[in-house]
């Protein structure tokens, strides 16, 4: 069966089953129609397959009649940034983020440098059934440059944020472990900590493309790299995606910082300096409510989803957003979430907190997160959580995305899979054992 996956964000699935020449075809026409003619940027987060992949795209959008803009191997956030700067009518990013090697996929951008909206994506898959039917003709096809200049460019952007005093932090000399599992941020990460003047001990930063783990940074997955950042003795230890939109932090005692803290820790930095609104997604930590109302900052939920974030941002006009999942959001660089915006942001925190990572971690809200998954097998998903909002109606509850209940002392958030029969459920409590107990409760009570 075919692994392809459409979304708005774009199509992944594995390269031979799913992710074929064809389909790259289909899409990348349906893509400059929706787009129509000007320049598209694409980029690659250096995955092996992402030569073959490349070379598709742009064929196909110079047969369409698009001026493709190259910036070669580069994070994410790197192509959102170019779309905007180089007033193009789109972007592409080839990177199938944290899956495995044999995965890839087309992220797709509008002309503002962020994911499709809904509305777009529905516009866009209207095209999709004639778009591989008409191309340009020989003198109307597009032109094909590359600029070399954008990851510099956007690492210049990153270092002029706001509140951010740079040489302070060369003045610091951090030792920083970097980890970017071959992917694209071995391209830029390690030059953006160089140019902070930080001491960088390099795991993993081969160009070669082979993730030489599972590349999603969980703590299950960085077993070798904390170890490492002990044996080194450094002051943190820095993990990306592929695709360098996701930050992961580990103390220098080895330990995983956590992916909630990274959101929480750059919210409490931004709003001590600039109050204003937050956004978040439904399933990230309430610490974030906790530090924005030490500056009475309002904190907004959206739907789970990098653009349902945006879009919620834009609404409110948020200074400062994000997802639980290691991504942080600053609107004056990037509309999208970005581990180098989150880089500079954490090592500036660290710096005026001035103690080390293990005790910054203690000063942040503590609370504990599960997640967990129930099959349901041919119930429908719709009605058990209509059943439960039923039966917690008198509590604070959210269906936007599923159904969150908060609680004075925990919240829930089950959301039904789309490609799956299972319904998900995350707990978040102030410990471990609070957080076990209130989740096997929700799962007993789904299973009724």
């Amino acid at each position: 069966m075919s692994t392809l996956m459409v979304s708005i964000s774009g199509i992944r699935g594995i390269v031979g089953d799913g992710l074929d020449p064809q389909t790259i075809v289909q899409y990348t026409s349906a893509y400059s129609d929706f787009c129509g003619k000007g320049k598209i940027v694409i980029g690659s987060d250096g995955r092996i397959s992402g030569e073959m992949v490349r070379n598709i795209v742009v064929g196909t959008l110079l047969a369409k009649g698009n001026d493709v803009i190259d910036i070669g191997i580069c994070p994410t956030p790197t192509v959102l940034f170019n779309v905007k700067k180089l007033k193009a009518a789109g972007g592409i990013q080839i990177s199938a983020s944290h899956n495995p090697n044999e995965w890839n996929a087309l992220k797709l951008l509008n002309k503002y440098g962020e994911f499709m909206s809904p509305e777009e994506h529905a516009v866009m898959m209207n095209l999709l059934p004639n778009a591989a039917l008409k191309y340009s003709a020989w003198n109307t096809l597009g032109s094909y440059r590359k600029y070399d200049k954008g990851l510099d460019d956007h690492i210049e952007a990153v270092l002029k944020m706001k509140f951010v005093d740079v040489n302070k932090i060369r003045r610091k000399k951090f030792k920083v472990l970097l980890d970017c599992v071959n992917g694209a941020g071995s391209y830029s990460m390690p030059l953006l900590l160089k140019k902070l003047g930080c001491n960088v001990i390099e795991i993993n930063c081969n160009k070669n493309g082979i993730f030489p783990r599972l590349p999603e940074p969980i703590p299950d997955n960085l077993t070798a790299t904390m170890k490492a950042v002990k044996k080194h003795k450094v002051d943190i230890g820095v993990v990306v995606d592929p695709d360098v939109d996701r930050l992961i932090l580990i103390t220098e005692k080895g330990e995983p910082f956590g992916e909630e803290n990274t959101i929480t820790q750059a919210v409490k930095f931004y709003l001590a300096k600039k109050k204003g609104n937050v956004v978040v997604n439904l399933s990230t930590t309430r610490a974030v409510d906790d530090v924005a109302g030490q500056t009475d900052s309002k904190v907004y939920r959206a739907p789970v989803g990098e653009a349902n974030v945006v879009k919620k941002m834009k609404e409110v006009q948020a200074v400062i957003g994000g997802e639980g999942s290691g991504g942080v959001i600053v609107p004056k660089v990037n509309f999208g979430r970005d581990a180098l915006v989150g880089t500079v942001i954490m090592l500036q925190h660290l710096l005026e907190f001035g103690g080390k990572m293990s005790e910054f971690k203690k000063s942040l809200p503590q609370y504990f997160i599960l997640k967990s998954k129930i099959e349901i097998g041919d119930k429908n998903p719709d009605k058990i959580i209509s059943r439960l909002l039923e039966q917690y109606k008198d509590h604070q509850t959210n269906t936007e995305d599923g159904l969150r209940i908060d609680f004075d002392d925990h919240w829930v958030h089950l959301r039904k899979s789309n490609t799956e029969p299972i319904i998900r459920c995350i707990v978040e409590a102030k410990s471990k054992d609070e957080a076990d107990k209130y989740s096997e409760l929700y799962l007993k009570e789904i299973q009724n």
